[in-house]
């Protein structure tokens, strides 16, 4: 797999948008998540988001939050975009701190490339790397108009 990679450092991010449950048992939460994004698109929310977007990430992103903690095998998934104001109606906010994020962009525009790339991500690169998890949430970066999708995963000072 061809991945191109490099660190950031990001100020603290908010963002506005909707959220799922999932399990992650049997990999359920691969199966939902994609449909959860075109429940987004039919219904329009997509379309809301992308009217929002005024903060330091253009386009969607999806936010994923592990809930081990919580229960064994659940993450918390959002459909979100960048945005700095007052929370608008129907929608909710997360607000990420400051870190270190590694930056991977796929090499294709079609829904298996990030699938790909989170299969990577976890078993081949960490496993090989030095970095250490910073236990935030991790995100995907849609910035749209053909442009690859990128996986942020966030790090420990280096």
């Amino acid at each position: 797999m061809n991945v191109n990679e490099h660190v950031i450092e990001q100020q603290s991010l908010t963002f506005v948008g909707i959220k799922r449950t999932f399990s992650c048992v049997d990999g359920e939460n691969l199966i939902e998540i994609p449909k959860m994004w075109q429940d987004a698109l039919a219904d329009g929310i997509e379309e809301r988001l992308n009217g929002f977007n005024n903060g330091a990430i253009p386009g969607l992103v999806g936010i994923c939050v592990d809930q081990r903690e919580l229960k064994d095998n659940q993450m918390e998934y959002w459909i979100a975009t960048s945005y700095s104001g007052e929370v608008p109606e129907g929608l909710v906010s997360i607000e990420l701190p400051a870190s270190h994020w590694v930056v991977f962009e796929a090499d294709e525009l079609e829904p298996e490339a990030i699938q790909r790339l989170w299969h990577y991500i976890m078993t081949e690169w960490f496993p090989s790397t030095s970095y250490k998890h910073a236990g935030i949430p991790e995100l995907e970066v849609y910035k749209g108009d053909g442009i690859p999708p990128q996986v942020w995963i966030p790090v420990k000072s280096l």
